[in-house]
């Protein structure tokens, strides 16, 4: 069983009458806390390593969204609007007026999700490798891309997604790729009524390769940075966390994206947008 870092603290909170579980580390009231969103069938467990890295820079919460990890199902799978609307609950039952969302692939389209429905409540948004879309369509393909990335991944990533993924099962998650596959990822993006960081894994074969990625940078509104990050597949947070760690700081202090030359691998941060 997960058990929580030091300096962090778990919470249960009840939304429609089921219990969901937050990983919380210490709280700072100067700063606005950075809220963590999963990918599909997979807890938030895998979000860790970038949330410890970003503790001490503001508070960071760490939710299982309802039905993963942790968390209680509410007796069907939730499609990404419902899972929207869900983790507005989780915010409401925290009382966190204002937070910055970080997500990871299915991650990034529930937190557009939010962004359109309360751009109020959230300040801004971190998308890391970003799916849904085009670049995700036919589902046949996109089950190609995910296999894939499996094999690009980092072996440590295993033990901690497999019992994710036997929990949530084959059907369901089938179900919520197709969904997943259909999301308007890029179109939201380009919309998006706040500020937005996408960052990209040159590795990551469910993304648009790095020339498209910057074409499609010259179309995103000022409000919008672009980065890749060279050498991360799809799981930035889990394989790249210092790296991603940096590059969050830097954007949300209003500092210049570069790379971090104290952090271990070949990773190599470019900021193609922001203009």
């Amino acid at each position: 069983m997960e058990t929580p870092d030091e300096g962090w603290h778990e919470r249960r909170v009840v939304v429609d009458g089921h219990t969901v579980r937050v990983r919380c580390s210490a709280d700072r009231p100067d700063r606005l806390p950075v809220v963590h969103v999963h990918g599909f069938a997979i807890s938030g467990a895998y979000l860790m390593p970038t949330a410890r890295r970003l503790a001490g820079h503001s508070p960071q919460v760490v939710p299982d969204l309802p039905g993963y990890g942790g968390s209680e199902g509410w007796g069907h799978t939730l499609g990404i609007p419902a899972l929207a609307d869900a983790l507005l609950r989780v915010l409401d039952a925290l009382e966190l007026e204002r937070v910055v969302l970080l997500g990871n692939s299915m991650g990034c389209p529930i937190s557009l999700e939010l962004a359109h429905q309360v751009p109020d409540r959230i300040d801004r948004t971190v998308l890391v490798s970003p799916a849904g879309g085009v670049q995700n369509q036919p589902l046949g393909r996109a089950l190609r891309q995910l296999g894939q990335d499996v094999l690009r991944e980092s072996t440590r990533m295993a033990p901690v997604a497999l019992p994710d993924y036997v929990r949530f099962g084959p059907v369901n998650a089938f179900h919520l790729f197709s969904e997943l596959t259909r999301f308007p990822s890029l179109e939201r993006l380009l919309r998006t009524p706040v500020p937005a960081l996408a960052v990209l894994g040159s590795r990551d074969p469910l993304m648009p390769p790095p020339r498209r990625v910057r074409e499609l940078a010259q179309l995103a509104p000022a409000h919008v940075t672009v980065v890749l990050v060279e050498g991360a597949a799809h799981a930035v947070n889990f394989s790249h966390p210092g790296e991603l760690a940096h590059v969050v700081r830097s954007w949300l202090d209003g500092e210049e994206i570069v790379d971090d030359p104290d952090e271990p691998g070949q990773s190599r941060v470019l900021q193609l947008g922001g203009r």
